[in-house]
């Protein structure tokens, strides 16, 4: 295995969810010094006391995530915006404003946003979830605009239609029905494996893309495409 991230420090938040488990194999097989955290960061403090407890922190990767509200427009409660936005969105700043500062001093470091294309193309119900999918991409962009001068490179990953714990189990895999959906849907005509997508994580997290900089990739199977 190319050791792309030997000697890295990188953060990987809500290890055990999303592409958490995924990410976490592939970044140490990649030579990365995997700080793998489970908290919650949904609380105010919650973010700052990770950063913090992790010390020198080369890459961030803010993998966030939560079972996606599917209601109707319509029928979207208040509560329902609130909590969405405080687990995928409110996180975010409260990561940046607590790491930034030491990678500026550095002028090194990279952070990476692990999101959803489903901010990139409509879908029925989910505009609550898709609008959080959204703040986020647009906070990457700007704060990866301000960020390039110190030599920190902020750029997101927009996923969908890829294999992880969270939004694609084995169950739904399963499924005839979700089989024939990845057929009519994605050109790709299956699942973008959980190694594929953590490995172009990976390679975003190195000095290799140290030319990036606020920048959103779909890794979808050509789904936004369509």
């Amino acid at each position: 295995m190319n050791q792309i991230l030997s000697g890295k420090r990188i953060l990987v938040t809500q290890a055990n969810a999303f592409m958490g488990p995924a990410l976490c194999a592939v970044l140490a097989q990649h030579g990365a010094i995997v700080i793998a955290s489970t908290d919650s960061l949904v609380d105010v403090g919650a973010a700052e006391a990770v950063v913090k407890a992790a010390g020198l922190v080369d890459v961030l990767v803010a993998n966030l995530a939560i079972s996606a509200p599917s209601s109707l427009a319509t029928e979207a409660t208040d509560s329902e915006w609130r909590d969405t936005f405080a687990a995928l969105v409110d996180p975010l700043p409260r990561l940046f404003r607590t790491v930034l500062p030491q990678m500026i001093e550095r002028r090194s470091g990279k952070i990476l946003l692990i999101g959803s294309a489903s901010a990139l193309r409509g879908l029925k119900r989910t505009s609550t979830y898709s609008a959080a999918r959204g703040a986020q991409l647009a906070y990457v962009q700007s704060v990866g605009t301000e960020m390039a001068p110190h030599n920190v490179q902020v750029n997101a990953i927009a996923q969908n239609f890829v294999e992880n714990p969270t939004y694609f189990p084995a169950e739904v895999q399963a499924n005839p029905r979700f089989q024939e959906r990845l057929k009519r849907e994605v050109p790709l005509g299956r699942l973008v494996s959980a190694t594929e997508d953590a490995t172009f994580a990976a390679y975003l997290c190195s000095e290799a893309a140290n030319c990036f900089v606020g920048q959103v990739f779909p890794v979808c199977g050509g789904w936004v495409a369509r």
